[in-house]
């Protein structure tokens, strides 16, 4: 089985390109998905969240107020980024090696894909850094204020919103994008570049897509 990194900034279109992926056979595992399971009621980090960041965080059903939760993280004046990825992090790698060691023994031939933003950056993964995880990682990359303009949008979910509540949440977007970017990634991953149309990205897409059969024929071959 070939298991491939897809990582990007906030914004930078991972998660276009995991439907692509998806729709050309790849098997798509979020780590975003992953991390929201994990913050459910019951669930270990759950509690260890609860316990670092206070009960100001739970809302009456007992789930997470996301929202509050992601304002304390990501302050301007006292961010708590990096212990909430403490917290997360490490258990969501756990999972997705787990999921990957499921998938090779159930479709030995499967191209495996894992989505996630800090696949680089991440200084919590307890079995090493991105290479003993992945044999190979795609980058998705995209002008800034394209993805800051990706961020607002999905967030606004299609209101309308005042120009005080824009610059808010474009703020919040640079916050965020200056814990997540990577200046320097690994000259071997395969960079996408994500700042023409659809169609531009699809034929990048595309083209990727075949170089990972023809890899997974290569290790098929040689695991013979």
């Amino acid at each position: 089985m070939l298991r491939i990194g897809l990582t990007g900034d906030l914004g930078s279109g991972k998660s276009t390109v995991a439907r692509m992926l998806a729709e050309r056979g790849a098997v798509v595992l979020s780590s975003d998905e992953m991390g929201r399971a994990l913050m459910q009621p019951g669930e270990r980090p759950y509690a260890q969240i609860v316990a670092a960041f206070g009960s100001e965080i739970v809302m009456a059903d007992g789930s997470l107020d996301r929202r509050k939760l992601a304002a304390l993280a990501f302050d301007a004046k006292n961010p708590r980024v990096d212990e909430l990825n403490a917290i997360i992090h490490p258990a969501v790698i756990e999972i997705q090696l787990e999921q990957l060691a499921a998938l090779a023994k159930a479709r030995p031939h499967a191209i495996a894909v894992v989505e996630s933003a800090l696949i680089f950056s991440t200084q919590y993964a307890a079995h090493g850094n991105w290479r003993g995880r992945f044999d190979s990682v795609l980058l998705v990359e995209a002008p800034e204020e394209e993805k800051i303009r990706r961020f607002v949008d999905r967030v606004a979910a299609g209101r309308a919103l005042s120009t005080d509540a824009r610059k808010a949440l474009e703020e919040d977007a640079r916050r965020r994008l200056q814990v997540q970017h990577t200046t320097v990634y690994p000259s071997d991953c395969v960079v996408l570049h994500n700042d023409g149309d659809v169609e531009q990205l699809e034929g990048q897409v595309a083209a990727a897509w075949e170089q990972l059969l023809e890899t997974e024929q290569r290790l098929a071959l040689a695991n013979r």
